[in-house]
This record gives structure tokens, C-alpha cells and sequence, in this order.
């Protein structure tokens, strides 16, 4: 999830009870609910490296108490004492786990199990922003605020937004087990249907639209298309209203872009590849291997000559 998302459930953590254990519980759990994405800083070594350790080691369980002890330091730090350490460790644990909860949810995916098991773990259920998510987070944040305002005017005693608070952090499940049901409707729609004269090998359901979670993108492959539909499972589907991608055939010149680094790593990451195949003008008889993961413009590429060596490799946006 994005980390508006991550800062205010850690806030939330914080105002519905967490508040009693340290003394700046804020602070460390919405640290603690964003430190994961420390891997942001393998950016700065290139697209393709960003890509291999995105949501690796840093969102491991494994990892889970050892990467909570850096917002414990912070916050030690701007105390200048050690005191109440101990706790502050167990609510920035609950921060992170927090974290590894709502990536969990969305079609990005994330390696629960390094360094044992490079395995992605997704339910395809969110997307990286949800607008209904935002706006129940936003308003439990603010509401005290202004509760606080129109207590000063009428001379009343303002609330602590805790009941705001567990009402944001009971929503997310509720929220993601409707999402659930609308997935699986969706899983089933797309499953019940021939393509092109072919059962599906394989089909999947990713979130669509921004505001209504009930539309959903859906995938389907079989042995020689991969199609691409947008359906609303409160409405009727129309199995041939769908993007027809043909997949290539094999060849020596896309199994030499597979061997390529670039392209090696990319499949690492890419659970729903699309394949394309292209004659290049220079040099004469060369082709431009692409694969796209679907679920998002994240394109690597390899220029493969007549001879079916490459020449170059690249990946891209």
C-alpha cells in the first residue's frame, strides 16, 4: 500500500490503545509502519535492482523484530534515554507487522519468507491506493481535531479519537473480506468460460477501477492467447469483450533474451508475462524481445541479432 495508507494505520495503532505503553508511541508506530520501505534505497543502483529487492528482505517476517528496533533507536535517541525500550520494541513490531498485512492485500505482492523462500505471497485484493481505505483513515485523523474545535466553542470536554480510531482499524478487514467476495465472483466469472475456441489454462483478477470495488481487471490465458477484460461482477459478462494478445511462438531468439540478466530478474518478479517479438531495422534480421508483467508498465527488453545473440538489454517503465 502507499504510505499515506501505512502512516495514518500506524497513528490509528497508536490512538486506539497503543498510546498506554511509551511515551511516544506515535511517532515510533507510524515509523514503524512505513521503515519496510527502506529498499526504496536500491533505486539508487538502477530500475532493475530496485525491481529484484522491492518488498524482499526488509518485508520478511523473519526480518519483522530486527528492522522494528530502528524506530525504537530513533525515538530513544530524541528522548536521550533508554527507558521503556522494551515496549517501544513491541509496538513498533505491531507497526511493522501492520505493514506486511496491507501489501499483503494488493496485487503487487510481497516474499514473506526470505531468506528461506523467494515465494511472492498476494490476494489481488487492493489496490496500491484505495480511495474507501484513504478517505475512513482520513477522517478518523482529522476528527479529533475538529471535535476539538467544536468542544472549545460550546465549553465541552474533547474525545481522545479513540473510538474513531478502532472504528479505521475495524473497517480494513471488513473492507478486504468484501473485496474477498467481489474477487472470488469475479475468479469464478472469468473461470466459467471458453476463449477463442480454448478453456482457460489459467485466470486472474486484479483491482480495477480507483472508486467502485466491485470492477475488476481479469486475466485469462490459454494455450495460444492471453486475453484482458474489465467486468463488474454486479454485472452480466461478455466473455468475447476482451484485448486478444496472440502469444509468440518459440524460438531461439526468445530464449536468448530469457538468458539475459535484465530479463532473468525481471521473471523473478513478473507473475503474468506478456510476450512480443519485433523485427528491428539495424542490424539487418534483428529482432526486440519484450516482456511486459501485466499488472503494471514494467517493460525489460533484449535487441537479439540474426544470429540470435544479444546485443543490448533494458528495462523500463
Amino acid at each position: 500500500m502507499d504510505n499515506l495508507t501505512h502512516t495514518l494505520t500506524g497513528l490509528m495503532l497508536s490512538r486506539a490503545g497503543l498510546n498506554r505503553w511509551y511515551a511516544r508511541p506515535g511517532l515510533v508506530l507510524m515509523l514503524a509502519a512505513n521503515i519496510p520501505d527502506m529498499d526504496v534505497l536500491w533505486s539508487f543502483r538502477g530500475t532493475i535492482t530496485y525491481i529484484e529487492h522491492h518488498r524482499g528482505i526488509t518485508h520478511s517476517i523473519a526480518m519483522m523484530p530486527v528492522i522494528a528496533l530502528l524506530p525504537v533507536l530513533l525515538a530513544c535517541a530524541i528522548e536521550r534515554s533508554m527507558r521503556g525500550w522494551k515496549a517501544a520494541w513491541a509496538i513498533a513490531t505491531i507497526g511493522v507487522a501492520s505493514h506486511l498485512l496491507l501489501d499483503w492485500t494488493n496485487a503487487y505482492g510481497i516474499r514473506l519468507l526470505l531468506p528461506f523462500s523467494s515465494r511472492w505471497f498476494r490476494l489481488d485484493l487492493n489496490n496500491i491506493v484505495e480511495l474507501w481505505i484513504w478517505g475512513v483513515l482520513i477522517v478518523a485523523w482529522l476528527g479529533p481535531a475538529i471535535a476539538k474545535l467544536v468542544s472549545s466553542e460550546i465549553g465541552a470536554v474533547a474525545g481522545s479519537g479513540r473510538g474513531l480510531a478502532l472504528f479505521a482499524l475495524c473497517f480494513l478487514p471488513v473492507y478486504d473480506f468484501g473485496r474477498f467476495l467481489s474477487h472470488q465472483r469475479a475468479m469464478e466469472m472469468l473461470s466459467s468460460r471458453i476463449y477463442q475456441g480454448g478453456a482457460p489454462l489459467r485466470v486472474a483478477a486484479f483491482p480495477g477501477s480507483l472508486a467502485n470495488p466491485f470492477e475488476w481487471s481479469g486475466w485469462v490465458e490459454t494455450e495460444q492467447i492471453v486475453e484482458q477484460f474489465s467486468l463488474n461482477v454486479l454485472s452480466p459478462f461478455d466473455p468475447s469483450s476482451g484485448i486478444v494478445t496472440y502469444k509468440p511462438d518459440p524460438s531461439p531468439a526468445l530464449d536468448a533474451a530469457r538468458r539475459t540478466f535484465t530479463i532473468e530478474e525481471f521473471l523473478k518478479f513478473a507473475q503474468f508475462p506478456l510476450w512480443r517479438v519485433t523485427p528491428v531495422a539495424d542490424p539487418e534480421g534483428a529482432r526486440r524481445v519484450d516482456v511486459r508483467d501485466w499488472r503494471f508498465p514494467f517493460t525489460a527488453s533484449a535487441i537479439v541479432d540474426a544470429s540470435n545473440r544479444v546485443l543490448s538489454s533494458s528495462f523500463h517503465f
